[in-house]
């Protein structure tokens, strides 16, 4: 089992479980409280492993499995066997921080959803292959476009407020995905100048 998989695997129990049972998601989701008072600072990545609904959880599992697969052995190749792992938590960690900052006295604020480390994912891959085609609902999309998408969708979103979804988080997991990624490896600056400005629809 690639580590993609497993982290999708465990995603989906414990999003599963959360569903089913509200102790369990209360004590999962990222609540500044109870980290400010109470130290529980596992929120600030458990809070990646509960969504809102089961439509929250596929879009975001979705995105994962296309993109997470193609990706590993980049951060394996520089960081070891468990480098996507890491650069994974290092995106629910980076993504929420701000967020987390700006409400930590706010006790209604409330925070779910792996979408901050999928979105460093997703805008990794773009680095190295902004015009692989992926289906989406059955249709041929360049990735480079549905990451805009992704993107525009999550700005939309987080304007319009309301629900426990993060969707800044989104923005700064891309810009985390985008600058982890070329401080560990700067080659790939001039690699997707180059395919960017020769665009060719496929795998």
């Amino acid at each position: 089992m690639t580590l993609t998989l497993a982290i999708i695997a465990v995603t989906c129990i414990v999003s599963w479980i959360a569903f089913k049972d509200g102790k369990v998601m209360q004590r999962l989701i990222l609540w500044p409280p109870a980290i400010e008072k109470k130290h529980e600072y596992w929120r600030l990545l458990t809070y990646g492993f509960v969504h809102a609904d089961f439509t929250h959880l596929l879009f975001n599992m979705f995105t994962l499995f296309f993109f997470g697969r193609a990706m590993e052995w980049l951060y394996a190749q520089h960081m070891g066997p468990l480098g996507f792992l890491w650069f994974y938590l290092g995106g629910l960690l980076v993504s929420i921080l701000p967020t987390y900052l700006a409400n930590r006295n706010n006790p209604d604020y409330r925070s779910l959803g792996a979408s901050g480390a999928v979105s460093a994912v997703l805008f990794a891959f773009i680095l190295l292959s902004p015009w692989s085609m992926i289906f989406v609902f059955f249709f041929p999309v360049p990735a480079i476009l549905y990451a805009v998408a992704f993107l525009g969708y999550s700005i939309y979103m987080d304007h319009r407020g309301g629900g426990y979804i993060n969707h800044s988080a989104h923005s700064w997991g891309a810009a985390y995905g985008i600058v982890f990624t070329v401080i560990m490896e700067p080659r790939i600056i001039p690699l997707f100048l180059q395919q960017l400005s020769n665009p060719h629809f496929g795998a």
